[in-house]
């Protein structure tokens, strides 16, 4: 298929990558003519000066970009260049406002677009290991999957128009609960002066267990915060969730607190440190 990719970031430009390495005809663009040049000496293909000319007569255009402006600021450039009838796949963490505005800007021009954010971090887009939660029409999503399956491992339609990005929603807030679980055992188990290492091989096979501790446990204790994820963009992607709750009414008290949490992080220069930096605001 003739495929665009817009927004080569740490996630980007590896899920561009897969994409090429599976056969499609691939175009790229980033703000950074520079990193889209490197993409194009590291998987071939081509980059557009501007939007309009990486995604001229694609038949999916796919991006990752920053929040919802960015995605209103491509789909203004994209929509008329790319083929008819073709379909946007946004992998950004959006707000379910902007899927259901953009999906009606997409079908205006003959375009279908589809919610589709990921899970996975920057370690699930360079193995080609994502999750992927759309939200959309079911026939667009199933021209789109086998496009997907190039950095996917797991690819579930939600249901309509938003669902996906509710999805992901869903997804981080499970998240921080559990992050703030694990640095708060750590905490304890530190504060208590207990071998870190046999607390963790003690409860990690049980009830415990989870991703955030196999992965982030011995980190957290080491105080290593460089891994993928930035507290920035936990932060973006909290207060959209928290903005969606108070529209539904749903209950979200340890997801707010724990973005009050990541606020303190952030005034102690953990900016762009990995969420399980939760942690450093214990250790303090």
């Amino acid at each position: 298929m003739k495929v665009a990719f817009v927004g080569l970031g740490v996630m980007g430009f590896p899920m561009a990558g897969h994409l090429a390495k599976a056969g499609h005809e691939v175009s790229v663009f980033n703000r950074s003519p520079a990193k889209a040049g490197r993409w194009v000496e590291t998987h071939g293909g081509r980059a557009g000066a501007t939007i309009a000319e990486a995604v001229r007569d694609c038949e999916l255009v796919a991006l990752c970009v920053g929040n919802d402006d960015d995605v209103r600021a491509v789909l203004k450039e994209a929509l008329p260049a790319m083929a008819a009838g073709g379909i946007v796949v946004d992998h950004t963490t959006t707000s379910a406002k902007l899927a259901r505005e953009a999906a009606e800007a997409a079908a205006a021009q003959g375009r279908t677009f589809l919610d589709a954010p990921v899970s996975g971090g920057q370690a699930g887009a360079e193995n080609g290991q994502l999750t992927i939660m759309v939200g959309g029409d079911e026939a667009a999503f199933e021209r789109a999957r086998p496009v997907l399956e190039a950095y996917a491992k797991a690819i579930r339609r939600i249901g309509g128009v938003g669902a996906g990005q509710q999805a992901k929603m869903c997804n981080q807030i499970a998240i921080a609960g559990v992050v703030q679980g694990v640095a708060e055992a750590v905490h304890f188990a530190k504060q208590a002066g207990l071998d870190t290492d046999a607390v963790l091989e003690a409860i990690s096979k049980g009830a415990a267990q989870s991703w955030q501790m196999e992965n982030r446990w011995k980190t957290m204790v080491e105080g290593r915060f460089d891994f993928g994820f930035a507290v920035d963009w936990m932060r973006k992607d909290l207060g959209i969730a928290l903005e969606e709750a108070r529209a539904n009414g749903a209950q979200l008290a340890v997801t707010a607190l724990v973005d009050q949490f990541y606020a303190e992080v952030q005034a102690m220069g953990g900016r762009r440190w990995d969420t399980s930096s939760l942690a450093a605001r214990l250790d303090r």
